[in-house]
């Protein structure tokens, strides 16, 4: 159930639907008594099947809400309306920061005013106990007074250990700004992954360009993790040597070779500008989206974006790229974010996608399971970017077959997905990625035949992650009409049989999971943390999904592989006893249980 045009919620008056996210959807409304504008951030109704869930995000709500800051967006109210929690913000008329960025080079006053008006809100925060975790062009409003603010911080994770439990373990971020430790999934955050963010918008006004850009989300996430940070000057020759070794060192790989504070680092940035005499003047370091070597396609800011209170942004398509050889056929299509929701790739990712959307732990795995990905960084004797075998510099001749496909018929989504089959059964599977994702965007979002057959393909290669991603494209084909058994049952197998890979966070994001249903999106964060040594965390994640859906299967499943886990092998044989002779149960689940059986008995 969604708020309407016109309703009443409580004392507010929606006027009109200004974005939607995986979480949340934001609304402005009018406030008659006090005849002023707000912000409405209402929860989906997939997250209110949990009281736990609904009084862990009310508590966090109201520490954010303590943000008293001149540049953070305010919180005024936090209410419920048909047992649907909303937030109630600061309505801001004005673009952002991102959509400056597209219009030119900012003056010497607009760069100090960033430096500045981030700089004291992201402090200030730090100094509060609470991580942004998502700083990026598209948080930054500009307000027609000429005001600054930083927003989104309404479902900002609590610094302090134990305190955030709104989504364990699920990465929040977007892959140009996200930090090497977020990326890969870690717990322990702290105020470097929001400096590491910040440097990035740094180094994008100075430099012209964000550091790392690709065509796929997990090849820039990679990029974060692995890939040494582009010197500026060697980008933008114009950028003064004092001013790269502050970047330098703001965007270190590891968190402790970063500036300790976001102070020390504003302080730096600017005493780096005076150092080099130059005063801060855009048109001394020249912003040129989209026209550098790797640089993101810039936006014309007329009808491009609207901009709403909590920082989101209704983006309008980015324009083409050239291409060479035969991915030219793919130009123009804009990637899916999650293959599952938002095309991403394998790799540790994000919220958000500089979209609409409000906003993805490397461990060794057992020996019996199969990584699906090549490893990340380069072989011996193989230079990064090297192909492997089975690849374009050792194309098969089934990949060579698929190929011509797709140039005979590049709009044709079933082609993509026979090269995206033909690239996973040689091995390639980035490539596979890359072309999964523009199948299914070229299928467009209701194309359920399609979803259904890419699913059946990885399926039976035993590929659950993208069949998990397939699924969850599938399942959100039929939003508003009740899902079909057979098709509820593949998506709980894939999401199920696919947590237990390291990489399968940066496919399928877990927030994504609990939109369309949250019992399960507990029980594959629970998997996951399992299979990455959190046995802690998983059962936390099944006392969720108990108290969601008790009678859920997965709960059973999960519960007996924490048993073997912990070597509880009584209750583990009992619980797989029982569900391998349900005859009410899923095929799937029947035939798990009495393999796990095989292995304890």
């Amino acid at each position: 159930m969604s708020f309407n045009i016109g309703e009443n919620i409580g004392p507010y008056r929606i006027i009109e639907q200004l974005g939607q996210g995986g979480m949340a959807t934001v609304y402005k409304a009018y406030h008659a008594s006090l005849d002023r504008y707000v912000a409405l951030k209402v929860l989906h109704p997939a997250f209110h099947q949990d009281q736990t869930f609904i009084t862990r995000f009310q508590r966090e709500a109201r520490v954010v809400a303590k943000l008293e800051h001149p540049h953070i967006v305010p919180i005024y109210d936090y209410s419920e309306h048909e047992n649907r929690p909303y937030l109630v913000m600061k309505y801001i008329e004005g673009d952002t920061l991102k959509a400056r960025f597209s219009a030119g080079p900012l003056s010497s006053a607009e760069i100090e005013k960033v430096v500045n008006s981030v700089g004291s809100a992201l402090a200030y925060a730090h100094k509060q106990g609470i991580l942004h975790r998502d700083i990026k062009p598209s948080n930054v409003l500009l307000a027609t007074d000429g005001v600054m603010y930083l927003a989104d911080f309404g479902l900002a994770r609590i610094a302090e250990a134990g305190e955030s439990t709104l989504s364990s373990d699920s990465i929040m971020g977007t892959p140009q700004y996200i930090s090497p430790e977020q990326a890969m999934g870690a717990k322990d955050l702290d105020a470097g992954t929001d400096i590491y963010s910040f440097g990035v918008m740094l180094y994008e006004m100075v430099v012209g360009q964000v550091p790392f850009s690709a065509d796929t989300p997990f090849s820039i996430i990679h990029d974060h993790i692995y890939t040494p940070l582009p010197l500026p000057m060697e980008i933008n020759p114009k950028v003064p040597e004092s001013v790269q070794r502050v970047l330098l060192k703001a965007l270190a790989k590891q968190r402790a070779d970063r500036y300790g504070s976001v102070e020390e680092m504003c302080k730096a940035f600017t005493n780096a500008w005076s150092e080099a005499g130059v005063p801060m003047q855009g048109t001394a370091i020249t912003m040129r989206p989209g026209s550098l070597k790797g640089a993101q396609g810039a936006k014309t800011q007329t009808g491009s974006e609207k901009v709403i209170n909590v920082g989101q942004t209704v983006a309008a398509k980015s324009p083409k790229k050239k291409r060479s050889g035969w991915m030219w056929a793919a130009a123009g299509l804009l990637l899916v974010l999650c293959l599952g929701v938002a095309g991403m790739a394998f790799l540790r990712s994000v919220r958000n996608l500089n979209t609409a959307a409000t906003s993805t732990p490397v461990v060794s795995l057992p020996p019996s399971t199969e990584t699906l990905l090549p490893p990340l960084s380069p072989q011996p004797n193989q230079t990064p970017g090297q192909s492997q075998p089975g690849g374009p510099g050792n194309t098969s001749p089934e990949i060579t077959a698929a190929i011509d496909a797709v140039a005979k018929n590049p709009g044709d989504p079933n082609a993509h997905l026979g090269l995206a089959l033909a690239y996973w059964d040689a091995g390639e599977k980035r490539l596979a990625a890359e072309e999964l994702a523009q199948s299914a965007n070229l299928a467009g979002p209701t194309n359920r035949d399609f979803f259904a057959k890419a699913a059946a393909e990885f399926k039976s290669r035993e590929a659950w992650i993208p069949a998990a991603g397939m699924e969850l494209r599938l399942v959100s084909a039929y939003t508003g009409e009740n899902l079909p058994k057979n098709v509820e049952e593949d998506f709980h197998e894939a999401v199920y049989k696919a947590a237990e890979d390291k990489e399968m966070p940066l496919f399928v994001f877990f927030e994504r999971i609990d939109s369309a249903n949250l019992p399960m999106g507990y029980i594959a964060r629970g998997r996951y943390s399992l299979f990455n040594g959190k046995i802690e965390d998983a059962n936390a994640q099944l006392n969720n999904a108990s108290k969601a859906k008790p009678d859920m299967y997965e709960v059973f499943l999960l519960r007996a592989e924490i048993a073997i886990k912990t070597k509880d092998l009584n209750t583990a044989n009992n619980t797989l006893l029982s569900l391998s002779s349900d005859l009410g149960a899923p095929e799937w689940i029947r035939l798990f249980a009495n393999n796990l059986l095989s292995t304890i008995q």
